[in-house]
């Protein structure tokens, strides 16, 4: 539990801020605007909160904006909040607004508001992925208070500007879930040396800011104690954080977005978007993580501004569905900027089943990755992780299924024997017999590999797109092994790229020809 000032501290504070605040004023007077406190808590509540709403009352009196201060959640409707320029969420905890409200607060940012955060902002709806994306992390744990040493990385921010290399300073230290510096701009940080409890293995964040769509946040770890609003150097932050997030003064606050070297890969997770339209993390326990980018609906898009597009020569990504599929178009730029290429996602046969799917891009142009999706109604797919390479050849592919894998067949049924993979084949295969599978797309496929065995006739195996009858992309003959437990590995080449589910038919004498133990389509 986060500690409660003791009283006596308290009056410390309150003469401390009597004797020595005094409001910061703004480099140049901005035109009037107005600002909206929100301190509702559903969880722990901090006694600095009254502190923290007269301290931003007073840098708005002497810096021209206007304050509103509310615990109430139905002041978050889209008329309302459009009358302010940032909205602060102040050390607020737990679950503050339904989903309606949420609604309208996503359309206020991504329509052009900003965002501030202070201490406990991030220990705040843990169950809304966007404003987990908007304050850029979780909150975790944190240690007693006690005096830390601030890196001030960046200090040509205006929150930042009048700080020197590093500030000594006395508050409660947040830990995060997750470390934000991939898809937020790093201003402070803290020396984990320089206390006890930090958990971010050496690299840890503590203030930062980021674009949001049209909007603009800004977060600060820093806040806890009443003390803290009467320190000259966190009210100027404040000002700072809040007139970036306000759209007074211009910043850079990018993400990182240093293209690697010309033959380098970049993997990213498909959930690690900088901006989205529609898109949600989903669980997957089979997924890198356990989470993939969801809900991905036609007309969709998600945007990586730690992915640079220059130089990219072939894009991947490991996806699954139980939907309708679709197409992802990967652009530069913006989710309507230049397209470099698209891929046909097909249905995998459920979310929990994962194929890789690739394609080649075209063009060289220099700007952050963004895909759009496209497809029929409902759910169409979800990505688990995306990969751009920016090497000059394109490296094959191989995807691997279990012939008794099928998701439709006629004839066939799965037969045990131990020395296959998971002890068991795809068996009774008759002449004219043939198995569907809709999780393996025929695009780009180039080679077709099978492990088969045989005590039977042999026969042939015929490679189809789309249907049993389907366009023919090859063939291979597989002969008697000896025996039902002997397998061998043939190989044949495909000619054609089309897009549709793989099938096989199987040709031969009469009785059982041959088993599939595993098969192997290389892109």
């Amino acid at each position: 539990m986060r500690r409660v000032m003791r009283r006596g501290l308290a009056l410390v504070a309150a003469t401390l801020i009597a004797t020595q605040f005094a409001p910061t004023a703004a480099q140049a007077a901005d035109p009037a605007y107005q600002v909206l406190v929100f301190s509702k808590t559903a969880g722990f509540r901090h006694d600095s909160i009254p502190t923290g709403i007269q301290t931003i009352r007073d840098l708005g009196t002497a810096n021209n904006f206007t304050v509103t201060a509310t615990e109430d959640a139905s002041a978050f409707t889209a008329a309302n909040l459009a009358q302010f320029k940032a909205v602060v969420f102040l050390s607020t905890t737990g679950d503050v607004l339904n989903d309606t409200q949420q609604t309208a607060f996503t359309n206020y940012i991504n329509g052009g508001g900003g965002y501030v955060g202070i201490h406990a902002a991030a220990d705040t709806e843990y169950d809304w992925p966007y404003y987990g994306q908007l304050v850029g992390a979780w909150f975790k744990s944190h240690p007693a208070i006690q005096q830390a040493v601030v890196k001030n990385e960046d200090r040509t921010h205006p929150a930042t500007s009048g700080l020197a290399a590093t500030w000594t300073r006395t508050d409660e230290w947040y830990n995060y879930r997750t470390n934000p510096r991939s898809t937020v701009h790093v201003l402070q940080s803290l020396d984990e040396t320089s206390y006890s409890g930090g958990e971010m293995s050496g690299d840890h964040p503590i203030t930062w800011c980021h674009p949001q769509a049209s909007g603009r946040s800004f977060y600060t770890g820093l806040g806890h104690t009443i003390e803290s609003y009467a320190d000259p150097n966190y009210r100027n932050l404040l000002l700072g954080g809040i007139r970036y997030a306000a759209g007074m003064v211009q910043a850079n606050c990018n993400p990182p977005t240093t293209p690697p070297p010309t033959g380098d890969t970049t993997t990213v997770e498909g959930e690690a978007f900088t901006s989205q339209s529609g898109v949600q993390p989903a669980g997957h326990a089979g997924a890198s993580g356990g989470t993939t980018l969801g809900f991905i609906d036609n007309g969709d898009w998600a945007g990586y501004s730690t992915v640079s597009t220059q130089d990219a020569k072939t894009f991947s990504a490991k996806v699954s569905s139980a939907g309708a599929g679709g197409t992802i178009t990967i652009r530069s730029g913006s989710q309507t900027g230049t397209v470099l290429g698209s891929v046909a996602v097909p249905n995998t046969g459920s979310w929990d089943t994962f194929q890789t799917v690739t394609a080649n891009l075209t063009g060289n142009v220099t700007g952050p990755l963004f895909l759009s999706f496209s497809g029929g109604s409902g759910s169409l797919f979800d990505i688990d992780t995306l990969t751009i390479s920016r090497t000059t050849t394109t490296t094959p592919v191989s995807t691997t299924t279990e012939g008794e894998a099928y998701t439709s067949q006629s004839g066939v049924q799965p037969a045990g024997h131990g020395g296959a993979s998971g002890g068991t084949t795809l068996g009774y295969i008759d002449n004219g017999d043939w198995a569907g599978y809709s999780s393996v797309n025929t695009q780009n496929a180039k080679t077709f590999a099978v492990k088969y065995s045989s005590a039977g006739a042999g026969g042939t195996i015929t490679i189809r797109s789309g249907s049993q009858t389907g366009t023919v992309l090859g063939s291979i003959a597989v002969t008697n092994t000896g025996s039902w437990d002997t397998f061998r590995t043939v190989t044949t080449n495909l000619t054609g790229n089309v897009t549709g589910s793989l099938f096989l038919s199987f040709s031969g004498g009469s009785g059982s020809l041959f088993d599939i133990d595993t098969f192997t389509i290389t892109r």
